[in-house]
C-alpha cells in the first residue's frame, strides 16, 4: 500500500467498505487503516455501524463492496473460520465462557489443538499447554484463580478470561465489543493496563462507549456517524472536534 510516496505495510487496511440492508447503507464507504501494535478505538452513537464493522470484518456479515485486508489477505471471500485462523479473534460484548470448567480448563480448551471437539479429546496437557496458559492467565491478572470455577469471578474476571480465552490462540488483531461495558472503576483501570501489556504482541480494534477509557487506552480514534467517519485522529483532536460535540458527545 501506497500513502504519498511511502509504502506502508498495515495489519488491517480497510476500503470502500459498504454494506446494505435492504437498501439502507450501514456501513458506507468506509476507510481506515490499523498498524501493527496499536490501539484503535471506534466509538459513534448508538445504529452508527460500530459492531456491523467487526462483523464484516470477522465475516459474520457479508460486504456489499469494498475490501478488508488482513497482512495483505482479502478477508471478504474467506469464512469466518478461516479469518480466526488468519489470526483475527474477536470477543462479544456478552462474555462466552465454559462457567462450569476453571479458569485453566477455559484457558487450555481454547488452546489452538484443543479448537475442534476430536483435537480437544485426543491432545494432551503437555509442559507447553500448561506454560502458555500459565502465562496468559498472569496477562489477565488471573494467575492465582487458575483452579477456581469460572461461575465465581467476578464480571470484569470473566471479561478478562475471555481476552485469555482468544490471546491464548495468538491472534495479531484482537477486536473487543465494549470490554468494560459493566465493571467497576478499578476493573477497568486495570483492563486498560491489560490491553497496554498485550500491543507488545498484537494490535486491538476497540468499540467503547466510555469516555475515560477510551482516552486511557486508544492510540487513535475512529468516530462514526451514519456509517462514515465523522472525525478521526487522536483523543484530544475527536473530543474536540465541533461535528462531534454536536452528534455525540454534546448528549
Amino acid at each position: 500500500m501506497v500513502i504519498g510516496d511511502v509504502q506502508k505495510d498495515f495489519l488491517l487496511a480497510v476500503e470502500g467498505l459498504t454494506v446494505s440492508f435492504d437498501g439502507f447503507k450501514a456501513v458506507n464507504d468506509l476507510s481506515f487503516y490499523v498498524d501493527e501494535n496499536e490501539i484503535r478505538v471506534i466509538i459513534g452513537p448508538n445504529g452508527a455501524g460500530k459492531t456491523t464493522v467487526l462483523d464484516l470484518i470477522c465475516g459474520k456479515t457479508e460486504a456489499t463492496s469494498g475490501s478488508i485486508k488482513f497482512r495483505g489477505q482479502e478477508l471478504t471471500h474467506m469464512t469466518p473460520n478461516q479469518i480466526v485462523l488468519a489470526g483475527v479473534g474477536r470477543k462479544f460484548q456478552t462474555p462466552s465462557i465454559y462457567d462450569d470448567l476453571t479458569v485453566f480448563e477455559n484457558l487450555e480448551i481454547s488452546y489452538p489443538r484443543g479448537r475442534t471437539v476430536f483435537g480437544a479429546l485426543t491432545f494432551k496437557r503437555d509442559a507447553a499447554v500448561r506454560e502458555r496458559v500459565e502465562a496468559v492467565a498472569e496477562t489477565i491478572f488471573l494467575k492465582d484463580r487458575l483452579h477456581t470455577s469460572a461461575e465465581l469471578l467476578s464480571h470484569g474476571q470473566k471479561q478478562w478470561l475471555e481476552i485469555g480465552m482468544l490471546l491464548i490462540q495468538e491472534p495479531a488483531l484482537l477486536m473487543l465489543d465494549e470490554p468494560v461495558a459493566g465493571m467497576s472503576v478499578s476493573e477497568r483501570v486495570k483492563t486498560a493496563e491489560l490491553l497496554h501489556g498485550i500491543i507488545k504482541n498484537h494490535s486491538v480494534l476497540v468499540i467503547e462507549h466510555d469516555m475515560k477509557f477510551v482516552e486511557d487506552i486508544a492510540h487513535k480514534v475512529i468516530v462514526l456517524h451514519q456509517g462514515r467517519i465523522l472525525s478521526e485522529g487522536k483523543m484530544d483532536k475527536v473530543k474536540n472536534d465541533p461535528k462531534v460535540i454536536e452528534v455525540y458527545l454534546g448528549h
